[in-house]
């Protein structure tokens, strides 16, 4: 395998590695900058090999009013997205002391930035590498920006066909990616283990020859075992100090002893179930208006120009995809739209 490796400081992640376990805070922290401390803590007691944070705002993310969720089955039923997540972000003034703390304690510590602002302060912070979450991974601008630090980068392939997979492998490696793992992801919240098709793996590390792993949302500490089996390298889970805390994420998020004993037990997996099927499953698709899109963040009149001044690429996926957002600019307006509106290909002249 030609890139069965890469490293990141002194850590070698890839094929003959022992698979690297990542504690993904997420939003566990609750607002509290204290209970984000313990759970760096816990996360290297537990033997973490990294901890990732997640950065953005609410309003990086997308804009007041866009959307507010009415699928019942979610975890989020009836939230609006813009208030999601204002409560579920991390402050950016926390990063530098958890990141500092993290490295303290022996483990590598990144972020998932969410656009180009948050690359720019990562890069401030001299993070080692990137993590690409799932409903990020059509955005093709910020696949750019990340690209363009030539650090080496992990990309979750939640929510999106082989050709997008594809896509956004060939975006980050001529725009400066050399080192890239791809992790297989079912992007339910939480996912059951029947659609997490861990042989889908094989087909990533196939086709792309890259080091591949799981991004994992089911309840639980089995499935992410049973993927070492069939080649995962790294491993992602959601992770909190008790679930009982409650948080926007702690319902499939693992406990410190759950973490431990993962950890434990990875190097004795043998096997994994589940089916080389890849693409969007049906517990995904009612998740994929968060994919971003390009939208109106100003009202536009008949015959504007659209212009960064008046076009975002934001959450949900209403509109066009992220990769024709250039291609936009400096095009024509066929009717008005309004501040929050999707743009779709019948409003361009």
């Amino acid at each position: 395998m030609k890139n069965s490796c890469i490293k990141i400081k002194n850590t070698k992640i890839g094929i003959g590695q022992r698979p690297f376990v990542i504690a993904e805070l997420s939003g566990n922290h609750n607002q509290s900058l204290e209970r984000a401390k313990q759970l760096v803590e816990a996360a290297a007691k537990s033997g973490a090999h990294a901890v990732k944070l997640q950065t953005y705002t609410a309003d990086t993310m997308t804009i007041k009013g866009a959307l507010k969720i009415e699928d019942p089955n979610s975890l989020w039923y009836g939230k609006e997205l813009h208030d999601l997540y204002k409560e579920a972000y991390t402050p950016w003034e926390w990063h530098k002391d958890l990141f500092k703390l993290a490295q303290s304690l022996g483990m590598i510590a990144f972020s998932s930035p969410f656009d180009a602002s948050s690359v720019d302060f990562l890069e401030s912070l001299s993070v080692p590498l990137y993590k690409i979450a799932s409903f990020e991974n059509t955005d093709i601008p910020l696949l750019k920006k990340i690209a363009a630090t030539k650090k080496p980068v992990i990309m979750s392939t939640g929510g999106a066909t082989l050709q997008q997979v594809s896509e956004a492998v060939t975006t980050l490696k001529t725009n400066g990616c050399k080192d890239l793992v791809l992790l297989k992801c079912t992007s339910s919240y939480p996912a059951s283990p029947k659609s997490t098709n861990l042989l889908a793996m094989q087909t990533l590390q196939k086709v792309f020859n890259v080091p591949v792993g799981l991004s994992d949302h089911t309840m639980g500490i089995g499935v992410p075992i049973a993927s070492v089996g069939l080649g995962a390298c790294v491993i992602e889970k959601h992770f909190t100090l008790k679930r009982s805390d409650g948080g926007v994420d702690s319902a499939f998020s693992i406990e410190p002893l759950e973490l431990k004993q993962l950890i434990k037990e990875v190097d004795r997996a043998f096997l994994a179930l589940g089916s080389a099927n890849f693409g969007i499953s049906s517990e995904e698709e009612n998740n994929l208006v968060f994919k971003r899109s390009v939208y109106a963040i100003n009202d536009i009149q008949p015959g504007d120009t659209f212009s960064t001044e008046n076009l975002k690429v934001i959450r949900p996926g209403k509109g066009i995809e992220p990769k024709f957002f250039e291609m936009l600019l400096g095009k024509v307006s066929k009717k008005k739209i309004k501040k929050g509106e999707p743009i779709t290909w019948e409003k361009i002249l």
